[in-house]
Formats: C-alpha cells, structure tokens, sequence
C-alpha cells in the first residue's frame, strides 16, 4: 500500500455537474468524467482513514468507492454543499463508536447549529452520529494516524475556511485548497514546492469566491509544486477541452481519481 491514497470523492462545485434542468454541452455530456458530485476527498493511509468534507452525495460517493473504514472528519468550512451530508456518518458511529471532527471555531459552530442532535448530548438513540468536537487552528498542526494535518487560512468570500497540507514523516506530500479565491503569502510559503497541489479552479469567467482558470495558474506558478489537479468545477468546463488547453504538469481532477503518494 502506499503511505497515503487520494480518493477525489467529488470534483463539482456547489450544483453538481450535471446541473438541474440544463442543457449545456457538458452537462449533457457522455464523458463520465463530466459528470461532478459536490467536491470531497477521501484519504487512507496504512494506519487511518479520513474524508474532508461530507458534501450532500456523500453516501453514494462511499457506495461507489467502497468506503468502509473512517476514523475521522476534517472540515474546509460551513457551506452546504461540503457538511450536508453530516448525518451519512452514522454508519461508522456503530456500536457506540465516537468519530473525531475537525474544524475551524466558525464551522464547528455550524455544524453544532444545523446538527444540534449530534452534538447536544442527548443522542441516547443507537445509530445516531456521534461527533468528538476537535477545533483547530490555522497554522497548528494535528495528528491522525502517522500523518500531519495543517490548516491552511484561505479567502472565500466571507466564509472561514481551511485548506489543509498533509506530511508523512516530516515531508510534504499534499497540500488541499478547494475553495479560494485568493491565497495569502504565509500559506504559499507553507506549501512551496509541495509534490501535489489541489486547487480550485471554478471556470474560466471570474467569480467574486472562487478562482478560475487563469488565477489558478497564477497560484501554480507562486507555489511551484510537482504536480497540480484542479478541483470544484463547474458545468461550463468539459474535461477534455479543458484539459488540452492546460500546461502538461497541471490536471483536471474527476470523481474516482486516485493519487498514491
């Protein structure tokens, strides 16, 4: 097995790819790399497994990958469309079994406020979620299994979100920013040269929340890392046009995708 597995759960942005009732070239599209449920990884190493974001079609992203094993949740921040599927992780509460949740204050506190029965002490019914709450902070780093985790503050809008770099045995070995518009100079220098950078890269417009294509490329060439995939894409970017027009270092992310690293 490798150190670690990338599973990109889901590549979309906040409506999916398809969109409801669109009729668009990409969304029409037979490509199954075109079609984008709301964007998650799953991550697995030798001793410990892990989702960040649980998007609304986190249950069928398990189900199409196989997901068995988590030993924790980390959370990039409160949007709907990257906790909705909160409740799902009951299945891996079975038999009292408690789940360790990591977020920012901010996202902590949506959660506890939109999943107030998981969180209120009062879940005396078998098969309900049982969330350990564990705030972080930006730049201090936390342990599950043998890899460090850093949160990694980022600008999207103005939501509080985290990206995350994740290490095994003092090296670098990914860094996750899949919703940002811009990206300040102490996170660049956290995760220069990382081997794999995961972005956002929305579409090729601008957007006021999210990078698109060209801003993406610009964080690429600040952050020099070995390889790059873009993730939270919306319908107006088709896979394979989109790809030709990019630098041979620098991919279109899909569902299913699987980095060993």
């Amino acid at each position: 097995m490798a150190d670690l597995t990338l599973t990109f759960l889901g590549t979309g942005t906040s409506q999916g790819v398809p969109m409801i009732g669109c009729d668009c070239p990409v969304c029409l599209s037979a490509d199954p790399r075109d079609k984008r449920t709301r964007s998650s990884i799953y991550v697995e190493t030798p001793e410990a497994a892990w989702v960040v974001d649980t998007g609304p079609e986190f249950r069928l992203q398990c189900l199409r990958e196989g997901v068995r094993r988590m030993d924790a949740v980390v959370y990039t921040h409160g949007h709907t469309d990257h906790m909705m599927g909160f409740d799902d992780l009951r299945r891996f509460c079975e038999g009292g079994r408690w789940l360790p949740i990591y977020a920012g204050p901010e996202t902590m506190d949506d959660l506890k406020r939109i999943f107030a029965f998981a969180f209120n002490g009062q879940n005396i019914f078998p098969g309900y979620v049982l969330p350990e709450a564990r705030v972080i902070a930006p730049f201090e780093p936390f342990q599950i299994g043998a890899t460090t985790l850093t949160a990694l503050p980022v600008q999207h809008g103005r939501a509080k979100v985290y990206g995350y770099l994740l290490e095994r045995g003092g090296s670098p070995l990914a860094a996750y920013l899949s919703d940002c518009k811009e990206v300040g100079e102490a996170v660049v220098e956290r995760i220069r040269g990382v081997p794999v950078l995961i972005v956002d890269a929305l579409r090729q417009r601008s957007h006021p929340t999210h990078m698109n294509i060209a801003e993406a490329l610009e964080l690429v060439a600040r952050v020099r890392p070995g390889a790059t995939w873009f993730t939270h894409l919306c319908h107006e970017l088709g896979h394979a046009a989109t790809q030709a027009t990019l630098p041979p270092d620098v991919c279109i992310a899909y569902d299913g995708l699987k980095l060993d690293l």
